[in-house]
């Protein structure tokens, strides 16, 4: 029997915010982390990229300065996104928790480790829209948390459109 909470995947999409609704709605008044997974570095590469040709002139220089500043702000961005999500699932019944990670290799595999580490009683994800000949199959994510979870995987259906 799992002891841990539940783990909710949430990226502030409608897909992800019906998913903690639901997963309010079914599992409520358990402990929940909510977890938002970001691509750390990527603003800290796009800051210190140079524009084609820059090393190649002559006092091309490189501010790192403001490049950890920029990965300094989008780590606190992911972090409030995370914190919203918790927000949405205390308002669900949840007794909830916010977390940002930057993923082990996928979200999956973020996910899959967190729910190992917690011992979680449940992953719960929301299902994004896709083209419909797609819907036939499950997303690379969805496929590697149902085959890899160590827990029950809920997986909620997209939100109707309004």
């Amino acid at each position: 029997m799992h002891t841990g909470p539940v783990i909710i995947g949430f990226d502030g999409t409608p897909a992800s915010a019906q998913a903690v609704r639901e997963a309010g709605a079914l599992l409520a008044p358990r402990t929940a982390l909510v977890v938002y997974v970001w691509e750390a570095g990527r603003t800290f590469e796009e800051t210190t990229l140079p524009e084609r040709g820059a090393l190649e002139e002559p006092g091309g220089v490189l501010d790192f300065d403001n490049a950890f500043a920029a990965e300094r702000a989008a780590s606190e961005a992911a972090q409030q996104l995370a914190e919203e999500g918790a927000a949405l699932a205390r308002k669900a019944g949840l007794q909830a928790d916010g977390l940002a990670v930057p993923p082990d290799a996928t979200a999956a595999d973020t996910l899959i480790r967190l729910a190992r580490e917690h011992d979680a009683q449940a992953l719960v994800v929301g299902m994004h829209v896709r083209h419909r000949l797609a819907k036939l199959t499950p997303s690379r994510t969805l496929a590697d948390l149902l085959h890899a979870a160590p827990c029950p995987v809920l997986v909620c259906g997209a939100p109707n459109p309004e």
